[in-house]
């Protein structure tokens, strides 16, 4: 490709900055930022940093949707956009969002690519010619008739993409687009931005958290955004070497800690910035001499069992069977993962357990006891579930009602309800907040409402769908170490995740579930270093696993391991 410096700057940010007008301070400051044509470009940064702010500016929803005080100069295509309408912008810049349920207008996937070109008045025969070769660059081809609410997370971020591309944009914006994807379907959608970038010569902007799934393939600037400032911009090399990242909330590829362990000091000639350019032999001998070493194992606790399965069936209707044959046992005091592909039935076996539906084979054991029979609120008293929306929870205005509420409906008597609540909400750092409405709290600390609200109940098990979706690394920690405490306090935890992060760092023991089936019962380490189980269940090898076979170590596993062991010993350090 010509070098970058040589091309037209098709994003041209000047001295701009940008106030909504419902804030008090400005939350983009004196941005200068120049993205040339046909580069490739991530913005990271943590939440509530403004890259996403930065994004509405490129597609125009700022000013137009989001109305607010602009100061300076934002050029697109060499364009002033504020002398530019919304219209004008959407030629321009393609926006995929992180929702592609929000973003579909069709009733079928033919119908939902064609709009824009509905909207040109452009003619049938080449309406249709031109939504099936673009359908058939994203793979959806064969599709066109299917209703977009039909199909899976992977398959709706294409047709989204389509009905973008559709427009021959010059400019492509992916707000998010691995929030909620599994990172098998999430690594697909990275080959699949690349290869379009490169096919079709497009400018590409990406604003994700996961920096490390991104840097699978080549980008030629990582821009690190923080209190509205633009702190870095650099080549995903030069980003490495820097040692920044950690520094703004933002987690750095597990094979560069890996490597910081291993006493290397990255420079920029390491080629760090992606795993597959990593310079092996300039850092093997140090990573090869630090996996000799050995580090002391932790204890291991015999404990009883709290929950098991014994061969679990459950189907929706006769034709559809989702759990078959499930069989675990769950120890008390345990943090496990429950893994697997969109759909695999994981979150359907959460209510099985919490009895919302009933096994139609097979039981459920709690401390030994057969759970048959037992309603949902003689269940509530020993298990709680978390959903991932917390929206989807909260049915009081105020904080402090919202966490009594379980307590006043199984009639406890105020006196105990308001030494419980005021415990639940110290233990989750909500305490000065107890008057507060909930629409003033931020999403994570809505989430921490939910989590308060169900340990009132004193439960013996808690589980949690996807604690940490959508949050960047900060708010991650936070939550996962507040949860380690909970678990460490007694409560057992089962958390349904796509995150591989939290799986091998925060959970000992994972299950996988693929169609319903149990396919994998065993460390987290075993399950990330399994290449056959992570193919099958839509999971992704570990990069630590990765960087062992590269640097040819025979132990794959132990190294993973050791990792994990080093980073738990330096978090309790």
């Amino acid at each position: 490709m010509e070098e970058a410096g040589k091309k037209n700057a098709v994003i041209e940010f000047k001295h701009f900055s940008f106030q909504y007008f419902s804030q008090a301070e400005p939350t983009l400051h004196d941005i200068d930022l120049k993205i040339h044509e046909g580069e490739k470009v991530l913005i990271v940064g943590p939440s509530g940093s403004g890259k996403s702010t930065l994004g509405h500016c490129l597609n125009g929803l700022i000013p137009f949707s989001y109305h607010g005080k602009v100061e300076g100069s934002l050029k697109i295509c060499g364009k002033e956009t504020q002398e530019m309408n919304i219209f004008e912008l959407s030629k321009r810049v393609g926006t995929v969002l992180q929702d592609a349920d929000g973003q579909f207008i069709g009733l079928t996937v033919g119908e939902d690519i064609a709009f824009a070109l509905e909207n040109d008045l452009v003619a049938q025969d080449e309406m249709k010619e031109t939504v099936q070769r673009v359908a058939d660059m994203v793979d959806m081809g064969t599709l066109l008739k299917s209703s977009p609410f039909e199909l899976s997370g992977g398959q709706k971020q294409r047709v989204a993409f389509a009905g973008v591309l559709v427009d021959d944009v010059d400019i492509l914006l992916f707000d998010e687009p691995l929030a909620n994807l599994d990172p098998a379907t999430g690594k697909t959608a990275i080959d699949l931005i690349d290869r379009v970038w490169k096919e079709y010569h497009k400018t590409v902007v990406i604003i994700e958290h996961r920096l490390e799934d991104v840097l699978y393939r080549e980008v030629d600037r990582i821009v690190l955004v923080n209190a509205g400032r633009i702190v870095a911009d650099m080549k995903p090399d030069e980003m490495m070497a820097a040692d920044i990242l950690g520094k703004y909330g933002i987690r750095e590829p597990l094979y560069v800690t890996a490597l910081k362990y291993a006493g290397v000091k990255l420079t920029e000639a390491h080629r760090a910035g992606r795993l597959a350019t990593l310079d092996i032999s300039a850092v093997q001998d140090a990573v090869l001499k630090w996996d000799s070493e050995t580090l002391a194992k932790p204890e291991k606790e015999e404990r009883q069992t709290i929950l098991a399965a014994e061969h679990l069936d459950f189907q929706y209707t006769k034709k559809r069977r989702i759990l078959q044959d499930v069989n675990f046992e769950i120890r008390e005091g345990e943090m496990v993962s429950i893994v697997g592909t969109n759909g695999a039935g994981k979150s359907t076996l959460a209510k099985v357990i919490c009895g919302f539906v009933k096994e139609d084979g097979g039981r459920l054991l709690y401390g030994g006891e057969d759970m048959k029979g037992q309603t949902i609120r003689e269940r509530s008293r020993i298990i709680s579930y978390v959903m991932q929306n917390p929206n989807q929870m909260i049915c009081k205005p105020m904080i402090y009602d919202e966490v009594a509420l379980g307590l006043r409906l199984n009639g406890v008597a105020e006196e105990e309800i308001e030494k419980r609540v005021e415990q639940a909400l110290k233990i989750c750092g909500l305490t000065p907040f107890r008057k507060w409405p909930v629409s003033a709290l931020s999403y994570g600390q809505k989430k921490r409402v939910t989590i308060a609200s169900m340990l009132v109940m004193n439960p013996k098990i808690l589980i949690l769908d996807e604690p940490t979706a959508g949050q960047d690394y900060h708010h991650y920690t936070e939550i996962m170490e507040f949860l380690k405490s909970l678990n460490e306090s007694g409560v057992t935890i089962l958390m349904i995740t796509h995150d591989m992060h939290l799986m091998l760092e925060y959970t000992s023991h994972a299950i996988v579930i693929c169609d319903g089936k149990k396919i994998g019962d065993a460390s987290a380490v075993e399950i990330l270093t399994n290449e056959e189980i992570a193919a099958r269940a839509n999971l992704k090898v570990t990069s630590l696993y990765e960087l062992a076979k590269l640097m040819g170590i025979g132990d794959a596993q132990g190294f993973v391991q050791k990792f994990i062991d080093y980073e738990r010993r330096n978090m309790r350090s």
